[in-house]
């Protein structure tokens, strides 16, 4: 992430569209809840993003002071107070190229979200820790597809995702081909690969390796909210 704003790196490109892709929707869902409508909200985030890589705010994300996350929205706030004196879109981002988001799917997740009476700042948090959970089960899934066993991830990927709670591993077996003890066995190693990666994902965040556990526990409360 923080590669993004070095724009002496021949990669700073490459980082600033994943961060982009990554982070899109939880600041893009945030301004929306603060009122800000759907144009709006997009060419705030467009301009955020690029300013952070024009003047390399990212580098002063000082891990020890909070984490990343905390950042990212602390940045995102003081941008969109800073930019409410303009009027016109092409005004931000100081003319940097856009940079190519999904406005489109951002904003149909977001319609698709159910009303809560929760802060925005709350709402975030969701919103980020579930981004974070599907950039690690889609790492899984690469990974399998890789190694050749993307037909099994695909069925026993409901394990994870919960989407089919009520579905026995006898059901599942039958329809793999396989014994139940082997869909047990298989739904044990992707829960804890699965593990792995989201404890991945989230080391990249904060500062240091003991940060992890603390940071898991908020995200999984801010998901089970």
């Amino acid at each position: 992430m923080i590669a993004a704003a070095d724009t002496s790196s021949s990669g700073a490109h490459e980082a600033l569209a994943t961060l982009c892709e990554t982070y899109w929707f939880p600041l893009y869902g945030y301004l929306r809840g603060r009122g800000h409508d759907a144009e709006d909200a997009q060419d705030l985030t467009q301009a955020f993003f690029a300013r952070l890589l024009e003047k390399r705010a990212i580098g002063q994300a000082d891990p020890a002071r909070g984490r990343f996350r905390s950042f990212l929205l602390a940045s995102l706030k003081h941008f969109a107070a800073n930019q409410r004196e303009h009027n016109h879109a092409g005004k931000r981002g100081g003319g940097i190229p856009a940079i190519p988001l999904g406005v489109v799917d951002a904003e149909g997740r977001y319609q698709l979200e159910a009303s809560s009476n929760e802060t925005p700042d709350r709402i975030f948090d969701r919103r980020w820790a579930s981004t974070l959970l599907a950039q690690a089960l889609s790492r899984l899934e690469a990974e399998t597809s890789e190694s050749g066993r993307r037909s099994l991830f695909e069925g026993l990927s409901i394990y994870l995702t919960g989407d089919r709670p009520d579905l026995s591993y006898a059901e599942t077996a039958t329809r793999l081909g396989m014994s139940e003890g082997a869909v047990k066995v298989a739904v044990h190693r992707l829960r804890r690969r699965f593990r792995d990666l989201v404890r991945d994902e989230i080391a990249q965040t904060v500062a240091t390796p003991e940060d992890v556990d603390d940071e898991l526990r908020h995200l999984w409360s801010a998901v089970g909210r």
